[in-house]
């Protein structure tokens, strides 16, 4: 959040290839940071604390490099080009869980090389991985990436932080302002829209523990499962939205993304009879619940040792209908549709309002904007679910997704693209 702005400043003044090294190097150092964390005598946890801080403030390159892809591209590559590296992200989202998973075979143990003080295990191998990838990342800037500006049109252009003197450019200097009301509306829109992801990650494990009667090894395995699949639905999505939006638009796009997310959240609603399992051990509430609720809870078994349900302290099981399987991985898959959609489309017409001038502090808001959403969505869900149940949490997020839908709508007009706006180039 605070990182991406300045990275993006930085990238607007001077070539970008030196914040992306400076930050995919803060990453490395953060990774090995974290490997050596066990080495101090006491206070490890506020080493790792601040190893994870310096991770994040890394992460803050993703504003440089979506400023990068919306120079490089005109309007016409733009979505196509933007599409293609959400697909790659997610495709890291998938792979990096995976490759986690396959490093654990070294176990809790594993080795120590005397030599570095390094203790080789199932918990920082991971991060000495992460940390090898950085490097291989910053030799590629170093040695591949170069400068390259076009207008909307495709025509070269040279930028403020633009070196190379072996090509003839046009000026970058353009014409007509940038639409302000568009570009608060694009980062409102892209809050809620991480907000939403953000909530659907944390309820997750909590909700399908209460509904299901899962373990939480049981709970983390099967939505460990689920989230890799919707990986690769995302995956799809991103290559559909490719030929979708040559079609109809972004905007549409956007559109349809939001009433998909908003279908997926509505089923998730409680409805029916059938009441939830109750922990039989945590039964003391005052309230007055179903008689078949109070039943099923009295017959509950207390031979398991993790014990399994929906906690009776949270007044909510005892009269709350539960949510079925089916309605669950309905939901999960109707999210895996609207949720990349929207995503690449909100950031892909955000580039387009921004036009042909440099944008990476906007980009650095933009992402700081997400990054907020993502803070602030696991400490909604966290409360609202806990304190009054599923039926209250995913009806104020179905009010959530409404409120954007409207925004777009009310917006509509104003969300073009600034060639567009200014008449240069016929919508």
């Amino acid at each position: 959040m605070v990182a991406s702005p300045l990275f993006g400043l930085w990238s607007n003044h001077r070539p970008r290839r030196e914040p992306l090294v400076c930050s995919i190097f803060i990453n490395v150092s953060a990774n090995i940071y974290y490997a050596y964390v066990n080495l101090p005598s006491s206070e490890n946890k506020y080493h790792m604390l601040m190893a994870r801080a310096f991770v994040g403030f890394g992460a803050g390159n993703v504003a440089v490099v979506r400023s990068y892809v919306a120079g490089a591209t005109s309007l016409k590559e733009r979505t196509s080009a933007m599409a293609n590296m959400s697909a790659c992200q997610a495709l890291g989202f998938i792979l990096g869980p995976a490759l986690q998973a396959g490093l654990s075979v070294i176990g809790e143990t594993g080795w120590t090389l005397e030599l570095i003080r390094l203790q080789l295990n199932m918990y920082t191998a991971p991060a000495l991985l992460a940390a090898c990838f950085g490097i291989i990342n910053i030799l590629l800037v170093i040695l591949v990436l170069r400068e390259h500006r076009v207008d909307d049109h495709g025509k070269q252009i040279r930028a403020i932080n633009y070196i190379a003197e072996e090509r003839v450019s046009v000026s970058l200097d353009v014409e007509g302002d940038i639409d302000q009301v568009a570009v608060v509306t694009s980062n409102a829109l892209f809050f809620i829209i991480l907000f939403i992801f953000a909530v659907f990650e944390t309820i997750a494990t909590p909700l399908s523990m209460d509904m299901f009667a899962w373990t939480r090894k049981q709970a983390v395995l099967y939505n460990g499962i689920i989230l890799a699949c919707i990986g690769f639905e995302s995956i799809l999505v991103f290559l559909a939205v490719k030929v979708i939006s040559k079609r109809f638009g972004d905007r549409p796009v956007l559109m349809g993304g939001l009433i998909v997310i908003f279908c997926g959240f509505f089923i998730l609603l409680p409805w029916g009879n059938t009441y939830p399992k109750i922990q039989w051990a945590d039964i003391h509430n005052n309230s007055h619940p179903p008689q078949q609720v109070i039943a099923a809870a009295m017959l509950a078994s207390n031979s398991s040792v993790e014990p399994t349900g929906c906690p009776a302290d949270q007044a909510w099981c005892l009269y709350t209908p539960a949510i079925h399987l089916a309605q669950y991985l309905t939901s999960d898959f109707l999210i895996g549709v609207g949720y990349p959609a929207c995503n690449v489309m909100s950031y892909t017409l955000y580039s387009k309002i921004l036009g042909p001038k440099p944008q990476g502090v906007y980009m650095g808001w933009l992402t700081a904007s997400g990054s907020g959403a993502r803070t602030l969505g696991p400490v909604f869900v966290s409360q609202v679910y806990t304190l009054l149940g599923p039926r209250w949490a995913f009806s104020l997020i179905c009010g959530i997704v409404t409120v954007a839908t409207l925004l777009l709508a009310g917006m509509y007009r104003r969300l073009v693209a600034f060639s567009v706006r200014h008449g240069i180039i016929q919508e």
